[in-house]
């Protein structure tokens, strides 16, 4: 991503080996503003810091990640929200993304590229956005 100093990360999941190993990819591909949270609770009262992305772990004690992913999301409708699971079920990666996730990741095999791969698609819908800003607010315009 050209903007990864930019980008606000925050990866949420209740395996603190889990949390360190992505943070530390995270970082080595350069985004540096990575906050981790070991449960949904506490990254829901830190949404007013306006997160881009989401990485959230689907199977967590206390609150699961589709009950933060649908809290996430009536609060800050515009995150880009990714579930990560080590469940490859696909009734749940359907629900995943019914529920507002941007994709549904399984922990394992190619577990870094893959994440790789989710924020080079996020990139290049915010690029794509931004250059359909300028044709939109015109469109807008002229049918007024």
């Amino acid at each position: 991503m050209d903007n990864n100093n930019k980008t606000k990360i925050f990866l949420v999941d209740d395996d603190r080996y889990t949390l360190n190993i992505t943070e530390k990819h995270l970082r080595n591909i350069g985004y540096q503003d990575v906050s981790v949270f070991d449960n949904g609770t506490e990254c829901l009262n830190r949404l007013t810091e306006n997160p881009d992305i989401i990485f959230l772990d689907h199977n967590m004690d206390v609150l699961n990640g589709f009950e933060v992913l649908k809290k996430i999301k009536r609060f800050k409708p515009n995150a880009y929200v990714i579930m990560l699971s080590s469940q490859e079920n696909i009734k749940t990666a359907v629900n995943a993304l019914k529920f507002g996730a941007f994709d549904y990741l399984i922990k394992g095999d190619n577990e870094e590229e893959k994440i790789a791969d989710a924020l080079q698609r996020i990139e290049s819908i915010q690029t794509m956005l931004k250059k359909e800003k300028p044709k939109l607010f015109k469109l807008i315009l002229s049918l007024i």
